[in-house]
């Protein structure tokens, strides 16, 4: 937050609008009334020292809920896409074993890098990239989000993506990124419509994105599944753009973006007459209801990040980097 400096005293207000947290710093002076509008004012997310005590606390909280299976404990410090996936996780670990979690491996995150972008208003984010102790040799990329000075830091997306994958990004003489807002034109496509226009790719096709294992890749995977004689699979694909959900963009020095954004996705298993659906496994029973018969409707939540190229650029389409899916419920019938 900033300062007005003045012969009187400073005094902090903070009220709350529209759901989040608005700052403005007073200062009489000898002339009159200054103020600051903290939601006007391009400011930096965080600073890295405060960055690095909030990816320790999440860990040591994800750690915690992971071992005891009980989504409680890192309850506050999640929301969004990871929210979604990791409280589902953990319900169905803790159904499935009450006395908490026999193969828990603490996760440990090291070599650090923050990205930070200064913006105005909320709500405020920076990235985290992390080598972690899972997954071999990929970063993990974390993107922290709050809306309010006085909230705790919460992860919203987390996804893993190779080294090299992660591009250098456009920082200013203070070290600071640049956040691109959801209906910047300046990419090949808006970061606001990647959600929408990723979900109707894998239904229907097209040019949008570039071919790659959760493109052109993902879409193979489905039509041979879908061939498989005495089970019919139905895929529907829906946008996840509204709060948490919606998506967040970095500039990178070639002038594209960096963007994390969240879809929805249902998969319907329809056994044939005679036949029955598989035998879901046990993570996926403790998180069904009714009773599996003659088919089976599973959600899932993904979380991608995607390179998305400037305007005008060779090609200009969106390459989608890495993507973490989970399920979330299902329905038998």
């Amino acid at each position: 937050m900033s300062r007005v400096r003045g012969p009187h005293r400073l005094r902090r207000l903070e009220r709350w609008a529209t759901a989040a947290v608005t700052a403005v710093a007073l200062t009489l002076t000898a002339s009159g009334c200054v103020v600051v509008h903290g939601e006007r004012e391009v400011l930096p997310a965080t600073t890295p020292a405060d960055a690095a005590k909030a990816l320790t606390r999440f860990t040591d909280a994800y750690n915690e809920a992971d071992k005891a299976y009980d989504r409680t404990l890192d309850a506050d410090f999640v929301t969004g896409a990871l929210g979604a996936i990791d409280g589902a996780r953990l319900k169905a670990g803790r159904t499935n074993n009450p006395g908490g979690n026999s193969a828990h491996t603490p996760l440990t995150l090291t070599d650090a890098k923050f990205t930070i972008p200064k913006k105005a208003g909320w709500p405020r984010w920076f990235l985290a990239d992390a080598k972690g102790n899972k997954g071999g040799d990929q970063r993990w990329l974390l993107v922290f989000l709050r809306y309010g000075a006085t909230e705790e830091w919460r992860v919203a997306y987390l996804t893993l993506a190779a080294p090299g994958d992660v591009p250098e990004f456009r920082k200013d003489t203070d070290g600071l990124a640049e956040a691109l807002p959801e209906s910047s034109t300046e990419l090949a496509a808006a970061p606001g419509d990647l959600s929408k226009d990723y979900a109707t790719y894998l239904g229907s096709g097209g040019d949008a994105f570039a071919d790659g294992t959760h493109t052109t890749g993902w879409r193979k995977l489905r039509t041979k599944a879908a061939s498989r004689p005495g089970l019919a699979r139905q895929y529907i694909d829906q946008p996840m753009a509204d709060g948490a959900y919606a998506p967040l963009a970095l500039r990178t020095a070639d002038g594209g973006a960096l963007v994390f954004f969240a879809t929805r996705h249902y998969e319907k298993q329809t056994a044939a007459e005679g036949a029955s659906v598989p035998t879901p496994n046990k993570d996926v029973q403790a998180l069904t209801t009714g009773e599996v018969r003659q088919s089976l409707t599973m959600e899932f939540i993904s979380n991608q990040v995607a390179l998305d190229p400037p305007r005008g650029a060779a090609g200009q389409r969106v390459s989608i980097l890495a993507r973490v899916q989970g399920l979330t419920s299902a329905q038998g019938e």
